[in-house]
């Protein structure tokens, strides 16, 4: 048997010790082959697509690939690591260190050329349902349809393999043997009882609340300023909790009679501390890396949704047409009838409403301020199903608007200070104060009787405000009339149905890409958890096989595995969760906008994610120490 064909059987007769290295590398090869068939798609590569739109997915492409590089390092690390007996008994046979290297390259190149191979079949298996799901995600004009990439095929295969071929010759040149007794006993070493220093994990705790106060504290634009010193605290907190804070909570649990002598806690307790310092960097680095998904997806999803609920609340009328002061109503009437005619082209069955907006000079504005009469303000508010407003005879109500898309100010707070004096000599107080969207005027505005608006002179300056509230049921209808009415009559006439639309079609891309990225970081720290889990499996053989003599039972050693592969899987997500909910409430803090239920809905999908992927792996790593056990 040549040296080429052991490093072949080798990797053929241990299917069980490569295959969580294997299928971390296939995954890999397939999310990114998806995306190369999504990228390279006729309907993008034509000229049909934005090229900001191109440049993202190419610059996505790029991150996911860089991000591989680093996961399959990282994954062929942590595999050579379990195998020190292996080489420690090749050594022992007479192989050189030269050997070992030469093994371990051809037996990366192997795995990385199936793995690269069956990424792809598996991803031409899945590439429907992926242009299909990009298609009802993404707003396009064509149909994303089936085709045979080629291109996609190409540039995986070599982009993979010239990965493959880089990481193996990298391994295998770094690679460094111990002493041979340390190589055959390695796995039977005393790891020493973890330590903790007190001072570092009061110091740990500290960072966390402090970060954490701060990013629910600051508000609008100082989040922005906030978010580094935020970041780096929150980062340097993490790594002390996992390093230090955890292993000392373990460690006053253990001394803890009740605690620990109850029932199985022995067990569970005294391998825990030596579990958190093994797999304490793991933690650090799978928190930190599911936090950057969590809040990359959220902040993609809950920006899209500030912009499209935004819009809609801003704008509550289909159709709204704006006058400047100096167009003539030949201008005004002609592009009336533009507008018009289009939604009767359409079939669009609207009401329309018009008001002239008037403003009055006033001592602390040189714009003026605007005054609207009650009965034109309630013909607007009933178009949309608000509640009507009556004020008395010497009264004024002042409006605010509700949204605060556009300013963080509340410029009506000085409308509710001031007197305004009518021509008869009669005097109006603003008794109250309201928050609606009816009229466009962002620096607030006064609504007054109309018996008091004939009352209040010459105008300072004056233009018109259309409406056209339509009937529900017809949005599509009305995108298509929103888009001809924007090339027609230009920056005047809007949409608000098209607006959202506009929006979504700019960033069902970005969501889209973000969506990938987001999802090849979490399963990406979710196979360096399997990695960890696995690398004890024979530990734990040898471990519960031993107590397994003194009558441990099937259902005792289950109970145990539960909650060491529970905490495993879900300590350092847990902490991702509660990281992504600061950063998404912050960002809330920092639109003024509730992103609740944005973050509930990423957050919540993420950890069911995990939630099934800890299931499966827990049924078999349970069955096979069952198996090896009774």
């Amino acid at each position: 048997m040549t040296f080429r064909q052991f490093a072949f059987n080798n990797v053929l007769r241990n299917k069980r010790l490569y295959v969580a290295y294997f299928l971390s590398s296939l995954f890999t090869v397939m999310v990114f082959f998806t995306f190369a068939n999504f990228a390279f798609h006729p309907v993008f590569t034509g000229g049909t697509v934005d090229s900001k739109a191109l440049f993202s997915m190419a610059v996505a492409g790029g991150i996911i690939y860089i991000f591989s590089f680093f996961f399959v390092l990282y994954s062929m690390s942590s595999f050579l690591q379990s195998r020190k007996k292996e080489f420690g008994l090749l050594m022992l046979q007479g192989a050189s260190t030269t050997q070992i290297r030469l093994m371990v390259f051809m037996e990366n190149i192997l795995v990385g050329f199936l793995a690269t191979v069956g990424g792809i079949l598996l991803g031409l298996v899945f590439s429907k349902a992926v242009l299909l799901i990009a298609e009802n995600v993404l707003i396009v004009n064509e149909s994303l349809n089936f085709y045979f990439p080629s291109l996609a095929i190409g540039v995986t295969f070599i982009s993979f393999m010239v990965l493959f071929l880089f990481i193996s010759m990298f391994v295998a040149f770094i690679l460094r043997t111990k002493k041979l007794i340390d190589l055959i006993k390695g796995d039977k070493q005393s790891k020493g009882e973890p330590k903790a220093n007190i001072f570092l994990a009061i110091f740990a705790a500290l960072l966390l609340i402090i970060g954490y106060g701060v990013a629910l504290t600051v508000k609008g634009a100082l989040v922005v300023y906030a978010m580094i010193p935020v970041i780096v605290v929150v980062i340097l907190g993490t790594y002390l909790l996992f390093t230090q804070l955890s292993v000392y909570i373990i460690r006053k649990l253990k001394g803890n009679r009740t605690i620990f002598w109850r029932k199985t806690n022995m067990l569970l307790f005294s391998d825990l501390s030596f579990r958190m310092k093994d797999n304490a960097r793991t933690f650090f680095m799978v928190a930190i890396i599911s936090t950057v998904a969590f809040s990359a997806i959220g902040t993609l999803f809950g920006f899209q949704s500030y912009l499209t609920k935004g819009m809609v609340q801003a704008n509550p009328f289909s159709i709204t047409y704006f006058s400047y002061a100096d167009d003539t109503d030949k201008d005004i009437n002609n592009e009336l009838n533009q507008i018009q005619a289009i939604l009767n082209e359409k079939d669009i069955h609207s009401e329309m409403k018009q008001i002239a907006l008037n403003y009055y000079s006033s001592p602390y504005r040189d714009e003026g301020v605007l005054f609207v009469k009650a009965s034109d303000y309630n013909n607007f508010a009933r178009l949309v199903g608000e509640k009507e407003i009556h004020p008395g005879e010497k009264e004024a109500i002042v409006v605010d608007q509700s949204s605060k898309i556009l300013s963080y100010s509340n410029p009506s707070d000085q409308l509710m200070e001031s007197t305004i004096k009518l021509e008869n000599g009669a005097e109006l107080t603003p008794t109250a104060k309201i928050e609606t969207e009816i009229l466009p005027e962002f620096n607030g505005y006064y609504i007054i009787t109309d018996n008091n608006y004939e009352q209040l002179g010459s105008p300072l300056r004056s233009s018109m405000y259309y409406v056209w509230q339509v009937d529900k049921g017809q949005t599509d209808k009305v995108v298509e009339a929103g888009e001809k009415i924007s090339e027609k009559v230009p920056y005047k006439a809007q949409s608000v149905d098209y607006n959202v639309y506009q929006i979504n079609k700019t960033f069902g891309p970005i969501l889209f890409i973000g969506l990938f990225i987001g999802i090849v970081f979490f399963v990406s720290a979710g196979s360096f958890l399997y990695f960890r889990l696995y690398s004890d499996l024979e530990d734990d053989k040898r471990k519960f096989g031993s107590v397994a003599k003194m009558g441990l039972t099937q259902n005792e050693l289950k109970k145990i595995v539960n909650r060491q592969t529970a905490l495993l899987f879900f300590a350092p997500i847990i902490v991702a969760l509660i990281h992504g909910a600061v950063a998404l409430t912050a960002l809330s803090h920092m639109f003024d906008f509730n992103l609740m239920k944005e973050a509930t809905f990423v957050l919540g999908s993420f950890a069911l994610i995990q939630i099934i992927y800890f299931l499966i792996v827990r049924l078999f790593y349970v069955k096979q120490l069952k198996h090896a056990i009774y």
